[in-house]
C-alpha cells in the first residue's frame, strides 16, 4: 500500500491504517528502537507506542514523509525510555557510545539531545552540515548518530573497514564542531 493511501486511512480514522503501517514499517521502527535500547521487549514496546502515537498524531498532522515521521517518533520514544532506564541503572551500548562521541561537538549531548534536535537554529546548522558531506560520509554519519548503528555494522554494510568508518566519523565530528562554532552555537 502506498504511503499516501495509508495517510488517508489515518484521516478516515480507519484502524486499517495501523495495520498497514505495522506491516510496512514496524521492522524499521524496531531496528531504530533496538539500536538505542539493546533490549527486545523494550524495543517492541516502543514500536507499539509508535503506532499509538502515530494514530493520535494523524490527523491533525499530515506527514510529508511517513517513514521519516514514524522513525522520528520511534527514535524519540526510544530515547525517552533509554533516559528512564539509564537513570535507574547505568547502561552502555552503541547509543551511549554515539552520544559520547557527539558530546565533543554538540553542547551537552547526553543530557539535552532531544531538546537540541528540536532547536531550529541547531537543526538548520545540522542540515547545512549534512548537505556539505559527501553522500558516503553522510550515510555513515546518519547510520551512527541517527540510527545508532555500531561501527562494525556500518563497516560491513557499506563495504568499508572499521578503521575507515572511524576515520569518516572522526573527520565528520571535527567538521561539525567547526561548523557549529562558525554559526555561534556554544559548545
Amino acid at each position: 500500500m502506498d504511503d499516501s493511501e495509508i495517510i488517508e486511512l489515518f484521516w478516515a480514522r480507519s484502524e486499517d491504517a495501523v495495520a498497514a503501517v505495522s506491516e510496512k514499517y514496524s521492522k524499521r521502527c524496531y531496528g531504530v528502537a533496538y539500536n538505542i535500547l539493546k533490549n527486545r521487549e523494550d524495543a517492541e514496546e516502543c514500536v507499539n507506542d509508535t503506532l499509538a502515537r502515530a494514530w493520535n498524531a494523524i490527523p491533525p498532522a499530515r506527514p510529508g514523509s511517513l517513514p521519516a515521521f514514524l522513525m522520528k517518533i520511534a527514535r524519540n520514544l526510544s530515547f525517552d525510555r533509554y533516559k528512564l532506564l539509564r537513570a535507574e541503572k547505568r547502561g552502555s551500548g552503541e547509543f551511549a557510545a554515539a552520544l559520547s562521541e557527539l558530546g565533543e561537538c554538540v553542547p551537552d549531548a547526553a543530557a539535552e539531545l532531544d531538546g537540541i534536535i528540536e532547536s531550529s537554529v541547531i537543526t538548520s546548522a545540522l542540515n547545512a552540515f549534512l548537505a556539505e558531506l559527501k553522500p558516503g560520509a553522510r550515510l555513515v554519519f546518519m547510520r551512527r548518530y541517527w540510527y545508532s548503528d555500531g561501527v562494525d555494522e556500518i563497516a560491513a554494510s557499506c563495504g568499508m573497514t572499521v578503521a575507515k568508518v572511524k576515520s569518516i566519523l572522526f573527520r565528520a565530528r571535527n567538521k561539525l564542531k567547526v561548523n557549529l562554532e562558525k554559526e555561534g552555537i556554544a559548545l
